[in-house]
C-alpha cells in the first residue's frame, strides 16, 4: 500500500524574532528553495544526525573529506593504512589532485557513529593532513551484499 507523502506531513507553527525570520528568508531566497518548509525541514535533518553522532550506538552514514599535502606518498600510504583498520566502514574513496601539492580525499562512510569518529580522529594524526570534516546522515545505505542467498 503506497501513502502519498503529502498526506504524512504534519504542520508545525514556529514563532521567530523578525530578525531570524528575514535571515531564514534571505537564505531560502538565496539557494532559490520554493518554500521555508523544505530550508527548516533542511536544517532539522542536519541538526539530529549531529545529535546522532553523539549517541554511540547510532548507525550513520556519511563522508570524510580530507584534504592534505602529498609527501612522496608518504601521507597516502599512511591514510590507506589507516583506512584498511577500519574496512568495514569505508566503504569507497575518491582522490584528486589539487594545487601546490595538496590532494583531496573523500571516503564514503557508514557505521557506528563512535567508530566514525575514531576513524576522523586516526587520519586527522597522519601527518600532512590539514583538513577534516565528517558529515553524517541518519539515513543509510542499502545493503551491499548478501550472502547466503545464491547470487540473487
Amino acid at each position: 500500500m503506497d501513502m502519498d507523502p503529502v498526506s504524512l506531513l504534519a504542520r508545525l507553527s514556529v514563532s521567530l524574532p523578525a530578525e531570524l525570520l528575514a535571515q531564514l528568508d534571505a537564505m531560502v531566497a538565496e539557494r532559490g528553495l520554493p518554500s521555508r518548509s523544505q530550508m527548516i525541514a533542511e536544517l532539522i535533518r542536519h541538526e539530529l544526525a549531529e545529535h546522532s553522532e553523539r549517541s554511540p550506538d547510532a548507525v550513520l552514514a556519511g563522508t570524510v573529506t580530507l584534504i592534505y599535502r602529498a609527501d612522496k606518498g608518504r601521507v597516502r600510504q599512511a591514510l590507506a593504512q589507516t583506512q584498511l583498520t577500519y574496512l568495514k566502514e569505508t566503504i569507497s574513496s575518491q582522490h584528486v589532485f589539487l594545487e601546490d601539492d595538496q590532494s583531496l580525499e573523500v571516503l564514503l562512510v557508514q557505521g557506528p557513529s563512535e567508530r566514525l569518529q575514531q576513524l576522523c580522529d586516526d587520519l586527522r594524526r597522519v601527518r600532512g593532513v590539514q583538513q577534516i570534516k565528517l558529515v553524517t546522515t541518519t539515513a543509510l545505505l542499502p545493503p551491499l551484499h548478501f550472502h547466503g542467498d545464491g547470487g540473487e
